[in-house]
């Protein structure tokens, strides 16, 4: 794990009170040198309550921003706080941040971004059967594209360095956000590598 008070989990969350009290305590305990900020991203449920009584930060949306919006506001919070590490965890469960050791064991010089992958460990993951053959044409494409393998495209289970982190404050793409982000890595001459993980399915 990272030094105390360089490394912060970003929680993107829309209306995720189900889980989302759940997510902040398994980040609490499992990377406890992790700032916690959750992203309520125009919830209209009690996400943001429920956030502030686990102990996280909070920053609140005015309207949905949608996934690439929200996690944007993280880098920019993560950047302007001068933080060395951003890792991204969802607010649906899906993601164990008891995993995250992993990702930041895999975070050496060289490396600017740690994606978490499902199908690194055959079987262990099993997403409904479209949505797995769209992930597969994804992975296919990418790795032609940036010239080697990317298993997991659109896996939102992430750990950025600083570099990572200043280029995606900048400019984070929104309509595909974790495909997209894997490309402007690759155009901007950063680094990244993906390590398996454990996920869960989304609850709530």
């Amino acid at each position: 794990m990272p030094p105390a008070r360089t490394a912060l989990a970003v929680v993107p969350a829309y209306n995720e009170a189900a889980t989302i009290e759940a997510v902040i305590a398994s980040l609490r305990r499992h990377a406890p040198v992790f700032d916690v900020l959750v992203i309520d991203d125009g919830s209209t449920d009690d996400t943001a309550g429920l956030s502030r009584a686990a102990g996280a930060r909070v920053v609140r949306a005015p309207f949905n921003l949608g996934i690439g919006g929200a996690v944007q506001t993280g880098f920019v919070f993560a950047h302007e706080g001068g933080y060395d590490l951003m890792v991204q965890v969802d607010g649906d469960g899906q993601h164990d941040p008891e995993e995250l050791g992993k990702l930041c064991d895999a975070m050496r010089p060289g490396i600017d971004m740690v994606c978490g992958s499902r199908f690194l460990t055959k079987g262990e993951y099993l997403a409904p059967i479209s949505r797995r053959a769209g992930i597969h044409i994804f992975a296919w494409l990418l790795s032609r594209f940036v010239g080697q393998p990317v298993t997991d495209p659109t896996s939102g289970f992430r750990l950025y360095n600083r570099h990572a982190i200043r280029l995606f404050a900048a400019d984070y793409p929104h309509d595909y956000p974790e495909v997209e982000a894997v490309l402007m890595l690759h155009h901007h001459r950063l680094q990244m590598c993906e390590v398996p993980v454990r996920m869960f399915q989304r609850g709530g």
